[in-house]
């Protein structure tokens, strides 16, 4: 864009990251989703964390969970709202219909 990029501006890359970060992340991407039927994704399957962390190296457990439950809680945050979108979509597209059809009847 002819500009010189602003180095506080710069988003971070993987390796500015503590190394903790991008095993919980790869751990995060690799465990099973739980969803429920009107509901939606309600979670991770944490069925197999041990291995990850066993086969990760993972020595910091607690700030290891901390990280996978801040990742869960947006992923869960962002599907409960796309969620409710499809909702309200679904409500307005037949309040519309029903308008429609009161006009004809």
């Amino acid at each position: 864009m002819g500009n010189e990029p602003i180095e506080d501006e710069i988003p971070p890359d993987w390796d500015d990251f503590p190394e903790i970060v991008n095993i919980c992340v790869a751990t995060f991407n690799q465990l099973g989703d739980r969803v429920q039927a009107d509901i939606g994704y309600i979670g991770k399957d944490y069925t197999n964390v041990n291995q990850f962390m066993d086969l990760y190296g993972v020595d910091d457990k607690e700030f290891f969970f901390r990280l996978l439950s801040f990742l869960d809680n947006r992923a869960i945050k962002k599907s409960s709202e796309e969620l409710k979108r499809q909702h309200d979509k679904l409500k307005r597209q037949s309040s519309g219909k029903r308008s429609q059809t009161n006009i004809k009847g």
